[in-house]
């Protein structure tokens, strides 16, 4: 087993042990490793040509370049109940969560983005602990979900390297 292999093992234990809203869990993990990466990668440079939308082939060379790549998600997220307005609804039974599909599957509570926010930062921060380069994708979640690398109605990539340099920064 690799080292950053351990490392994106610690990162995934960071993310199922973060604090969730009303102690309900709703977050996703997956570690994808070797041709999965490199799949993942080449399906973010077509995506990028395919709709025109900028910088996927910046990040899939990042990601191309990287052993290791931690998703992260949530799936079948419920409403938290408050009534906040958060997610742009008077009332938590109004939202109609999942009824709306693209790079996400939408709309979702906002409390359960946030703990999906907390679990992203708890494993970004554990392997900044342990010293390995990282960086949180939008643009390889959307892609690692529609590839079914996960089973995630909204989804961020955070792809690992360890090298003498970041490669995730000043690209």
């Amino acid at each position: 087993m690799s080292e950053l292999r351990v490392v994106a093992d610690l990162m995934a234990l960071a993310a199922r042990t973060a604090p969730k809203s009303a102690g309900k869990d709703f977050v996703v993990t997956r570690i994808i490793e070797g041709d999965e990466v490199k799949a993942l990668a080449e399906k973010m440079l077509e995506y990028g040509r395919h709709t025109g939308k900028k910088n996927f082939d910046r990040d899939g060379a990042s990601v191309a370049a990287s052993d290791v790549v931690v998703l992260i998600g949530v799936k079948n997220a419920q409403s938290l109940g408050l009534n906040c307005g958060a997610c742009g609804v008077d009332l938590c039974e109004m939202l109609p969560i999942n009824t709306f599909e693209d790079e996400f599957r939408g709309p979702q509570c906002a409390y359960r983005l946030l703990d999906m926010g907390i679990a992203l930062g708890s494993a970004v921060k554990t392997a900044g602990m342990l010293n390995a380069d990282n960086r949180i994708m939008y643009r390889a979640g959307v892609v690692a979900r529609q590839m079914g690398l996960i089973e995630a109605d909204v989804v961020m990539g955070i792809p690992l390297s360890a090298t003498g340099k970041s490669i995730y920064f000043d690209r």
